[in-house]
């Protein structure tokens, strides 16, 4: 990479885009309605069942000018997504600050391992073990995604819940190659500790991105 598209890169200015669209959000508080995702690439954090490795190494994904991607974004949706890899390896603060200019909804998708960067609307904080969140995000995040592979993975939510801010929404999601397997346990889970909340990918279901 050269020297100027690196230095646009570390400011913000310019952001490994793997992919953008429109579609129907799936998980989550807003799922149902229609937004437009960035994904940015570069991840570390490296779950074994991430569902888009491909997004971990930056160095596939071209540095995109962050004004392209925010004139794109306001084309189709006055809601955008920012999701990964994993956003926060990146300064989001130039992004962010576009889609705000177009008056935009701006949400993340994060797992908090990086420090906190941009102006946003709605943080989904989904932390993983491998690379735990950096405390401020716990005060400022909206909804708690955590992933289910397997029982043990409730103790290790109780203890993220128990470090969110009090109108933080809660949610146990199933990883979905176990989603069959882990559902009953989930609703289970649910029932008898209706803090949390059933998360399901509605987007596989739908067949859509």
């Amino acid at each position: 990479m050269q020297k100027e598209i690196k230095e646009l890169v570390r400011k913000g200015e310019m952001l490994p885009l793997m992919e953008e669209f429109y579609t129907i959000q799936g998980e989550g508080y807003h799922k149902g309605t229609a937004a437009y995702f960035v994904r940015i690439g570069g991840c570390d954090v490296g779950c074994h069942w991430c569902d888009v490795k491909e997004s971990w190494n930056a160095d596939l994904h071209p540095p995109t000018n962050t004004q392209l991607i925010a004139d794109n974004a306001a084309t189709y949706s006055n809601t955008v997504v920012v999701t990964g890899g994993e956003p926060l390896t990146w300064d989001m603060n130039h992004l962010t600050s576009l889609f705000k200019e177009k008056e935009m909804q701006v949400h993340i998708e994060t797992s908090g391992a990086y420090k906190l960067s941009g102006t946003w609307d709605w943080i989904c904080l989904s932390p993983k073990k491998i690379k735990l969140p950096k405390e401020k995000i716990y005060q400022v995040a909206n909804e708690l995604k955590m992933i289910i592979y397997n029982k043990a993975d409730f103790k290790f939510a109780e203890e993220q819940a128990a470090k969110v801010n009090d109108h933080c929404i809660l949610y146990l999601q199933p990883e979905w190659s176990k989603r069959d397997q882990m559902i009953p346990v989930i609703v289970d889970y649910v029932m008898k500790n209706p803090k949390w909340k059933v998360s399901l990918q509605t987007h596989k279901y739908l067949n859509i991105p």
